[in-house]
């Protein structure tokens, strides 16, 4: 479907429903969210944070939500593949992964084999320390870690290769470092990592912003540096790699796909909804809550900033070795 079709499609049906403002009529029914991991995590939080805004702000009647863990994700894709005809009124959240993980054959499916709706928040990354450490910033950082070498550990609560190894790999080779010589310890989860950083198995923990500002309000983390492009309004104590001369952004998006064959009509209501959305009291309080970012990107504008993240984290995971 192209973006001319589905702007043309979305404002018909904003017109038609009175859904373009806060406080407009209702859009859909029912919407029912497949999130492919498990309760609390950020697929978890970003389908239902949307739900809760739609239903609160009358734009959608009711939500229900399926978490579907399995396969890095790949369990949800497949069942929104192989189920296409009978998932009406049915959306898959999904991030970043669902680029590093169909590039590493995590599973055999791309983003390409599902209908693109829209990418609606972003969250960015973050590098932290310990509360009590003494390193204050990306140069206490850099020191530490040119002193103690390959025993300056770096976690994540991803796979080597995985999203949150990247991120510290990124800002390392912009700070002039060699990626490939950061010794990155995988942890299963955040939860565990978060873990690992307190207790000192690691030097610096490598993790959504989002994550890291929770963290910050209990006094356990310092921030020392957010991939963001300029300060985030939600935590603004938190410097940028930016201005720290570490000439690094990425934020982990999140949006929404459909079943393949989804009809134009239907894409256009799911997009109506979502637009709407970010003009409603229920959003800003769900966004504000998360620390979230709004990114907008319908349609064909999805698929072309998907295609710029593949090329570009594709490159980065060739010069690391994993692809």
């Amino acid at each position: 479907m192209t973006r001319r079709a589905v702007m043309a499609a979305a404002a018909t049906v904003i017109a038609l429903s009175g859904a373009g403002h806060a406080g407009g009529h209702q859009v859909l029914d029912q919407l029912h969210f497949v999130i492919p991991g498990g309760a609390g995590g950020g697929w978890d939080g970003t389908a239902r944070g949307t739900g809760e805004a739609l239903t609160g702000a009358g734009l959608v009647g009711s939500a229900s939500y399926e978490n579907m863990s399995g396969g890095g994700g790949g369990k949800a894709i497949a069942y929104m593949i192989e189920n296409a005809e009978s998932l009406d009124n049915t959306l898959m959240v999904n991030s970043t992964p669902i680029v590093i993980r169909s590039l590493t054959g995590v599973f055999p499916q791309s983003f390409r084999d599902l209908t693109l709706v829209a990418g609606t928040i972003g969250d960015y990354a973050a590098l932290v320390v310990p509360a009590d450490s003494s390193v204050a910033d990306m140069a206490g950082l850099l020191d530490a870690y040119r002193a103690q070498g390959p025993d300056f550990a770096v976690g994540g609560g991803s796979v080597p290769g995985g999203m949150d190894h990247l991120v510290a790999a990124m800002v390392m080779q912009a700070a002039g470092e060699d990626p490939i010589a950061v010794n990155y310890i995988p942890y299963d989860a955040g939860g565990e990592a978060m873990a690992g950083l307190l207790s000192g198995e690691i030097d610096a923990l490598s993790t959504g912003f989002s994550e890291a500002i929770a963290l910050a309000e209990q006094g356990e983390v310092r921030i020392l540096g957010v991939t963001a492009p300029e300060r985030v309004p939600a935590y603004d104590a938190a410097p940028t790699f930016m201005e720290q001369g570490i000439d690094t952004t990425f934020v982990n998006w999140r949006g929404f796909f459909a079943a393949p064959g989804t009809s134009d009509e239907k894409v256009a209501q799911y997009i109506a909804a979502l637009e709407a959305m970010y003009d409603t009291e229920a959003w800003e309080v769900v966004r504000a809550r998360n620390g979230w970012v709004n990114i907008w990107n319908p349609g064909d504008d999805f698929r072309a900033f998907l295609e710029a993240q593949e090329t570009e984290i594709g490159d980065l995971m060739r010069t690391l070795g994993f692809l």
